[in-house]
């Protein structure tokens, strides 16, 4: 199992990375909305690991090695709540706000960053699935590169850990690895896969905080008050179903 300790070590020092990168360049310029070049060390070295593990020859016995640990670990036991549990930090963020949790921006620029998160994610996702067309683990499927579950689940852990702090963020972060954990222990991922899915859902939040200072110029932002919907879409590949969290506050 020492295969699984790289992982989630390799996962939490990305997230606590990001974090003081934030926390770094928040106190020296006053926001973590511009670009900065070094919020691209967290998301690089997942994915840049997941292509060198998918890609190499050592990587790929180092795959074999985790999947033979995960069919010891598992027997016939499988257990999906990862298909459920990938949508609870997207969750977290459309609603904690709502809930009179603390937050650094209002239900309409969580809007914005949010949809434009999952849909740099969902384009990214899909059009490397469908250009690789790596083979899953436990079928003849060629969609297995990146992990869909674990971009969804890391894009909603960082908005969360970014939206409301670093406490909060390693509950969503645990969960998204969670949800990494269960695709390796449900056979429906090879480790490369969920390392750059995993990367994937870190910079597509980041895209979205990066964007929201131009929204806030398009839309002249603060906008007026009334009804607002936040609608945070997702496409699921495996069931090629399009849906989204919608939340409304009258």
């Amino acid at each position: 199992m020492r295969s699984l300790l790289f992982f989630f070590l390799m996962v939490s020092t990305c997230c606590l990375a990001q974090e003081e990168t934030d926390t770094l360049y928040t106190s020296s310029h006053g926001s973590n909305e511009r670009f900065n070049a070094r919020q691209l060390i967290a998301p690089g070295v997942l994915m840049t690991s997941g292509a060198l593990v998918a890609g190499t020859n050592l990587g790929q016995r180092f795959q074999k090695e985790v999947r033979n640990d995960m069919n010891e670990l598992r027997g016939s036991h499988y257990f999906h709540a990862d298909d459920y549990l990938q949508y609870a930090p997207v969750t977290a963020y459309a609603a904690l706000g709502l809930c009179g949790v603390p937050c650094k921006h209002n239900i309409k620029e969580r809007l914005l960053v949010g949809a434009t998160a999952y849909l740099v994610m969902t384009g990214l996702t899909n059009g490397l699935k469908y250009s690789i067309r790596e083979r899953r683990p436990d079928s003849a499927s060629r969609n297995s590169f990146p992990s869909g579950h674990t971009a969804t689940a890391f894009t909603g852990a960082e908005l969360v850990r970014e939206e409301y702090g670093l406490g909060i963020g390693i509950a969503a972060y645990g969960i998204a690895s969670g949800v990494a954990f269960l695709r390796l222990y449900n056979e429906r991922h090879w480790v490369g896969d969920v390392l750059f899915g995993a990367g994937i859902g870190i910079l597509s939040a980041r895209i979205g905080y990066w964007m929201l200072p131009v929204y806030q110029k398009w839309f002249k932002m603060p906008m007026t008050n009334g009804t607002q919907i936040a609608a945070l879409p997702f496409y699921q590949t495996d069931t090629r179903s399009l849906g989204a969290n919608v939340v409304i506050l009258l």
